[in-house]
C-alpha cells in the first residue's frame, strides 16, 4: 500500500483544484512527510520547504497555474512547487548530476516561470510580467513569493517602489514571514514586522482587514478607512502601503482554512496587493523545527534519527580555516571588524560573531551595501573583512570598483565557493570572480593552493595598504595542516612545486594539486602561481625560457581569464613557447558531484593530460 496515496494521484495543478479543501489537508501531510523522506536521501534544502508546504498547495489550488505565475524568491523553497507540478518521481535526482535542479528553471517546466536562486528578484521579475500581462490584455495574475530575510535587500523596495506607480497591473506580493533567512535576519524592518505581528491591538487590525475582504464595495470602502486608520495608530508602517500596495494580514500560513479563502479574494481585486503570511521554518519535523539553520541545507542523512552532529576527524574546510583565521586576526588587533551579508553559517563567522558580537556586523542580504560599508570603514582607519561568497559579490561589482578599489582602501575580501561548487549549480559556481577581481585597477588578488596558504594570504591581504582578496573554494582541500604563526607572503611572486622537463603548469589556487598529479605522469614543472594580480611576470618569463609549452590551469572562465594574462605576458617576451590556457568553458555548467563536474569540464588529471596531448600531436 503506498505510503502517498493522495500526492499520487497528483500530477499536475489541476487535479489539486480539483481537491475538496479537506483534502488538501491531507494532500499538505502527505507533501510534508515526502519532502523529509526525499531529502533525506539527496541532502539540500529542507527546513525552508518544509515552511511554505501548506503556501504552495493554497496558491496552486486558487490560482490557474501556470496561467498565472508565480515567482519564488531565492527558489530554496520550491520543493513542494516541484512535487506537485509533475516532478515528483524526478526528486530522486535533485541537485545530481542529470537530475533536476534545487531551484526553479524556466527550463525545466512551464511551471518554473522564472530562474531564481539569488535573493529579493522576485517582485522585479512578477512586476515585468504583470506588465506585459496588462499591455497584451492578457487577464492573469503575477505573484512573487518573497521571503523576510530577502526584503532587506534594496532590489525588493526598488520594485516596491515600482510596482506602487504603475496602473492597471494584477500584482501580488506574498511576504512568507518565517523570522528567518539562512541566518537569522536582521535589520530595523524586521523588528518592524516583529512588532505588528505580535501586538494584540495589530491583531484587532488584522480581524478588520478580514472582514473587509467579504464586504459589499459600499460598505468596504468605510470600512477600509476604519482599518488604515487602526493600522496606522499601531504601525506607522503602514510600510507597504505607503508604496501604493493594498497590505492584508498577517495571517497563518499553515492554515489552509485561513490561506485558501483570502486568496481567492485576493484574485478579485485589481492593483498591488500586499500578503503577509506567517509561517514557522522547519514546520512539521521537531528536529528541524527546534535548529532551522541546522537543516537548512542538509546532505544525506537518517530523517528518523536526525542529523548526527559532533563526529569530527574530517578534513578541515576551507571556510573553517577563514573563520578560524578571523578570530586569532581580532584577538591581535583591535581594528578588524568582520562583514556579511547575511551569511555567517557559510562563511564561518559564527565564532567570531560569538566572540566578537562588538565588531561582528551582518548586515542582511545587502551585498552592495556590504562592500560600501566596509569602504567607510575603512576611510576610518579600521580593517574591514568581508565574507562573501564569489556569486554573491557579483551583486556589489561596482561598489567594488567606485567605492573601493578607486579609493585604494583596505578592505580585505574573504571570498568563499570560488570556481564549482557542486549541487547548488550554475547560479553558485563561483566561474567569474578571477577574471572581474583582476581587471579592477589597485587589487590584489590571491587563491591559495592549500589550506595553510589561505592562512597565509588572508595575514598578507589584512596587512596590505589596499583592496585585496583571498578566493578559494567550497570544501576541504589536501589536508595541510595550517601553521598557528602567520607570515606575509611577498605579494606579486609565486612557486615552482615541482621541476620537470618542456612543459611547465602554471596552476592558480585549487587546481594546484590536481596539476602535482598531471606532472608526476609527463615529468612536467609545476608553479604554484599564487597570486592572479599582481601576475608574477619574472616566473612567467623564466618558466617561458626553459619550456616548449606552458598550461594554465584556473577554475575560473577561461575567457577574460589569468590565461589570457599569461599569454599577453608571454606574447611580449623574447623567447615565446606556446601557451594551452585550460579553464571553465564558454557556457553555465548545471549542478553535481563537484569532482564530476571538473571532470566534465576537463580540468581533472585524464582531461588535463588529454589536452596536452592534442596540443602536442598538432605541433609534433
Amino acid at each position: 500500500m503506498s505510503r502517498y496515496p493522495h500526492l499520487e494521484r497528483i500530477s499536475s495543478p489541476a487535479d489539486l483544484r480539483a481537491l475538496e479543501r479537506r483534502e488538501l489537508r491531507t494532500v499538505a501531510d502527505e507533501l510534508r512527510a515526502f519532502l523529509i523522506e526525499s531529502v533525506s536521501k539527496t541532502g539540500g534544502h529542507l527546513s525552508s520547504n518544509l515552511g511554505t508546504v501548506e503556501l504552495t498547495i493554497a496558491l496552486h489550488h486558487v490560482f490557474d497555474t501556470p496561467q498565472d505565475r508565480i515567482v519564488w524568491d531565492v527558489g530554496h523553497q520550491t520543493y513542494g512547487h516541484k512535487v506537485l507540478t509533475g516532478r515528483r518521481e524526478a526528486m530522486g535526482g535533485l541537485r545530481h548530476w542529470g537530475g533536476i535542479s534545487g531551484f526553479p528553471r524556466r527550463c525545466e517546466s512551464e511551471y518554473d516561470t522564472f530562474g531564481t536562486a539569488h535573493s529579493s528578484t522576485s517582485i522585479s521579475a512578477a512586476l515585468g510580467m504583470a506588465v506585459a500581462a496588462r499591455d497584451r490584455g492578457e487577464d492573469r495574475h503575477a505573484i512573487a513569493v518573497i521571503g523576510d530575510g530577502a526584503m532587506s535587500a534594496g532590489m525588493a523596495f526598488e520594485a516596491l517602489n515600482n510596482a506602487g506607480e504603475i496602473d492597471g497591473i494584477n500584482l501580488l506580493v506574498i511576504l512568507n514571514d518565517n523570522e528567518m533567512s539562512i541566518s537569522p535576519p536582521v535589520g530595523a524592518l524586521t523588528k518592524i514586522l516583529a512588532r505588528m505581528m505580535s501586538g494584540s491591538t495589530y491583531n484587532t487590525a488584522r480581524r478588520v482587514g478580514e472582514k473587509v475582504l467579504g464586504m459589499a464595495p459600499p460598505v468596504a470602502e468605510l470600512a477600509r478607512k476604519v482599518e488604515e486608520y487602526a493600522k496606522g495608530m499601531i504601525a506607522p508602517g503602514t510600510l507597504f502601503e505607503e508604496f501604493g500596495f493594498h497590505y492584508y494580514g498577517p495571517i497563518d500560513g499553515h492554515d489552509l482554512d485561513a490561506l485558501i479563502p483570502t486568496l481567492q479574494n485576493l484574485r478579485k481585486l485589481k492593483g498591488p496587493q500586499f500578503l503577509h503570511v506567517i509561517t514557522r521554518k522547519g514546520q512539521g519535523y521537531k528536529l528541524a523545527e527546534a535548529d532551522p539553520v541546522l537543516y537548512h541545507g542538509v546532505s544525506k542523512f537518517d530523517h528518523t534519527a536526525g542529523i548526527q552532529s559532533g563526529k569530527g576527524g574530517g578534513k578541515l574546510t576551507y571556510t573553517q580555516v577563514f573563520g578560524d583565521w578571523l578570530c586569532d586576526m581580532a584577538a591581535a588587533d583591535r581594528r578588524i571588524i568582520g562583514v556579511t551579508p547575511a551569511m555567517r553559517e557559510g562563511s564561518g563567522m559564527v565564532r567570531f560573531a560569538q566572540e566578537y558580537p562588538d565588531r561582528y556586523y551582518d548586515v542582511g542580504i545587502a551585498e552592495q551595501h556590504a562592500v560600501t560599508f566596509a569602504a567607510g570603514l575603512a576611510c576610518e582607519g579600521l580593517k574591514p573583512v568581508v565574507a562573501i561568497y564569489s556569486t554573491f559579490l557579483q551583486r556589489g561589482y561596482d561598489q567594488l570598483i567606485h567605492d573601493v578599489a578607486l579609493q585604494n582602501l583596505p578592505v580585505v575580501f574573504a571570498i568563499d565557493r570560488g570556481g564549482l561548487v557542486g549541487a547548488d549549480g550554475a547560479t553558485h559556481h563561483g566561474a567569474f570572480d578571477l577574471s572581474y577581481l583582476a581587471c579592477i585597477p589597485n587589487m590584489v588578488v590571491m587563491a591559495p593552493a592549500d589550506e595553510n596558504e589561505c592562512r597565509q594570504m588572508l595575514y598578507t591581504a589584512v596587512r596590505h595598504d589596499g583592496p585585496s582578496a583571498v578566493r578559494y573554494p567550497r570544501g576541504s582541500g589536501g589536508g595541510v595542516t595550517p601553521q598557528k604563526e602567520m607570515t606575509a607572503l611577498p605579494i606579486g611572486k609565486g612557486e615552482i612545486r615541482r621541476h620537470g622537463q618542456r612543459i611547465a603548469l602554471l596552476a592558480f589556487g585549487s587546481l594546484v594539486d590536481v596539476a602535482m598529479d598531471v606532472a608526476e605522469a609527463i615529468d612536467a614543472t609545476v608553479a604554484n602561481m599564487r597570486f592572479v594580480k599582481p601576475l608574477d611576470e619574472a616566473l612567467v618569463a623564466e618558466l617561458a625560457a626553459s619550456h616548449d609549452l606552458l598550461v594554465t590551469l584556473e577554475e575560473n572562465a577561461v575567457i577574460g581569464g589569468v590565461g589570457a594574462e599569461v599569454s599577453r605576458c608571454v606574447d611580449g617576451l623574447h623567447a615565446r613557447p606556446r601557451v594551452l590556457r585550460l579553464g571553465l568553458p564558454d557556457r553555465f555548467i548545471d549542478h553535481g558531484d563537484q569532482a564530476q563536474l571538473l571532470a566534465s569540464v576537463g580540468l581533472d588529471k585524464p582531461g588535463i593530460l588529454a589536452a596536452i596531448e592534442r596540443v602536442d600531436q598538432l605541433n609534433s
